[in-house]
């Protein structure tokens, strides 16, 4: 969890169409309230972006309201707990299914294969995009070989995840990289295995 809004501000889960989601319907995360900022310095693109109009909302003066839209996919559950889902520019979407590639990463670790877990989504005629995993071995799963580690990993996820959720390729390598925030590098992993065209 991600917890809940703090106070003076109102952090909304919305549809596409600006509509709320009900709990457990994901979303996208948007923050309003006088917290909220005016945009970013000198960047007018970016700004129209991340800072537009809540459908319905208007201020004192009759202009319409400003919040951020965050671009993040959360989840609020019955209590208001919101939960990260990943970042709405990462879902993966297959077989006309929005998937989080978290939940994925997430089910692929509790196998205890592996230590360390990307998932992206890679393009697919018939699927849109096909759900690829890229995994480090864990310790207690690297005296096997990468097919033994990946048929235990896909019947592990078969068993655990939705069938639109189970990954159609799977690569092993000995270390993910990493962006200059310390981040999984997604789009180098994605460039990577879209290019090699193998698992």
């Amino acid at each position: 969890s991600i917890g809940k809004a703090i106070p003076n501000a109102e952090i909304l889960v919305l549809r596409e169409d600006g509509t709320p989601c009900g709990p457990g319907e994901p979303g996208e995360l948007v923050h309003r309230g006088a917290l909220v900022s005016l945009g970013y310095w000198n960047a007018p693109e970016l700004t129209a972006r991340r800072f537009r109009p809540i459908p319905g909302g208007v201020t004192q003066g009759g202009q319409p309201e400003l919040a951020v839209w965050s671009g993040d996919t959360v989840v609020r559950d019955a209590d208001g707990f919101l939960y990260f889902r990943g970042r709405r520019d990462e879902m993966i979407k297959s077989s006309g299914y929005r998937i989080s590639p978290t939940e994925v990463e997430d089910l692929v670790l509790q196998s205890g294969l592996a230590s360390e877990a990307v998932a992206v989504g890679l393009p697919d005629e018939r699927l849109g995009q096909a759900v690829a995993v890229i995994a480090v071995a864990a310790a207690q799963a690297a005296d096997r070989t990468e097919a033994e580690r990946t048929a235990a990993l896909l019947a592990h996820c078969k068993e655990t995840m939705p069938l639109y959720m189970v990954p159609a390729r799977i690569a092993w390598r000995a270390a993910l990289p990493r962006n200059p925030n310390g981040k999984y590098d997604r789009v180098a992993l994605r460039a990577e295995f879209g290019a090699a065209g193998q698992g």
